[in-house]
């Protein structure tokens, strides 16, 4: 697969950005029980939208409608009091568009679905192109560069595309392309892939991120799929027009970043679907040569502000680990773990390779060890978690690789 020249600039296109972010995350319960995915917390600092609307931000796209849906609450408010809604000119705006039920009384029925009720918002913007993202991956992208590629490989559509593992390419869109680049096949979750000509142990997988010449969206969510109920780009859109449009694959592993660390993984993606893959990308940013090194001055990824005092630490053994602002340490242990803003570890308690949540407490003596722990928790004296399985399962929830998680709390723990 080609790509555009690395470093140039993309040619001036007028870009109108669409993310997607009404996902359920059924996978990522019961940490979605409340909120939708993509205002999911990460690193102790970040919500997992932040990393597509500071990709488009940084990548200088600034007019961004958010879809929301299921469970939105949270990310709007998130949204709302984090993300500078409005910027110096009409053309700059991060908006949150709930379902609007233009086309009857239904909820988005998939993610074509979700564009096409909301066709009103491209056509009073007017774009060249039509960028359609998802908001529930981690990873950072200079969207600039795919969209060059698009240009000057004369798309109608582009599909970001990454390499998976050929065990889990049954979770992804698979794309087969010609020599140039361009898309001749594409199977929505196939029960056996295809691999890739000269990497035998991977498949190439969609991101779900799209690129759309305007006309050609247009033309396909108002004519082509008029009378289509469900409707959505992977299932439905993309292996459908294989033959009669010009769909290219973008190469994600030709995206070069600014400031990117040697030591860091190259094309950096993870599908934080699951509970498993979501505590290992939090993982990623822990240690002196992270795979994900966030501490990156030229492509930020922006995050939430704590209005609330520093972190202070009175006493203990703290090594490896992501300390939030106004957490309070005291007399504890902590290792290869990542705590948010305001939580609190009282005298004795040990923390290791877990992941604690804002406005947490963790009292006298506990003990926790591969603990995912929600929001708003007060964890007891002197309890165990992560050493008994039976045990652990009958008041939490245990994954099937044996991580812990405990929900949300209803309220902040005094």
């Amino acid at each position: 697969m080609t790509t555009a020249s690395k470093h140039s600039i993309a040619p001036t296109r007028r870009v109108l950005a669409i993310v997607l972010a009404g996902g359920k995350g059924e996978r990522l319960h019961p940490m979605t029980h409340e909120r939708s995915k993509p205002a999911v917390p990460f690193g102790g600092k970040y919500r997992i939208v932040d990393f597509v609307l500071s990709n488009f931000v940084n990548s200088g796209v600034h007019s961004i409608y958010v879809l929301v849906q299921y469970m939105s609450q949270s990310l709007i408010e998130y949204l709302r009091s984090n993300w500078r809604t409005a910027g110096l000119t009409r053309d700059q705006f991060i908006t949150m568009v709930p379902p609007q039920m233009r086309l009857g009384t239904m909820w988005y029925r998939g993610t074509a679905d979700a564009v096409r009720q909301n066709l009103n918002l491209i056509h009073d913007f007017d774009p060249d192109i039509v960028a359609v993202f998802g908001a529930d991956h981690v990873y950072r992208m200079d969207i600039g560069q795919m969209i060059q590629w698009h240009v000057e490989s004369g798309a109608d559509a582009t599909v970001a595309t990454t390499p998976v593992p050929l065990k889990n390419a049954q979770s992804f869109g698979i794309v087969e392309t010609d020599a140039k680049g361009r898309v001749v096949g594409f199977v929505e979750k196939p029960p056996q892939a295809k691999s890739m000509p000269g990497n035998p142990g991977h498949a190439l997988a969609s991101m779900g991120n799209y690129l759309f010449n305007r006309d050609v969206l247009v033309d396909l969510l108002k004519n082509r799929y008029q009378g289509e109920s469900d409707l959505d780009f992977g299932k439905n859109i993309l292996p459908d027009i294989v033959k009669s449009h010009k769909l290219y694959a973008y190469d994600f592993s030709t995206n070069e970043l600014p400031g990117l660390k040697l030591y860091e993984e190259n094309a950096y993606w993870r599908d934080v679907g699951t509970i498993a893959s979501y505590y290992q990308a939090n993982m990623d940013i822990l240690g002196a040569r992270p795979r994900l090194n966030l501490n990156n001055r030229r492509w930020f990824i922006h995050a939430g502000s704590y209005d609330g005092p520093p972190a202070k630490i009175l006493d203990g053994k703290l090594s490896n680990c992501i300390i939030g602002d106004g957490c309070f340490v005291r007399n504890a242990t902590i290792k290869n773990s990542i705590l948010g803003c305001g939580v609190h570890v009282h005298d004795g308690a040990v923390i290791e390779d877990s992941i604690i949540m804002d406005f947490c407490k963790i009292r006298t003596e506990a003990h926790l060890k591969r603990v995912i722990v929600d929001r708003f928790n007060e964890i007891p004296s002197k309890l165990k978690l992560g050493f008994n399985r039976e045990e652990d399962a009958k008041r939490y929830f245990v994954d099937a690789g044996g991580l812990v998680v405990v929900p949300r709390g209803e309220t902040v723990p005094r």
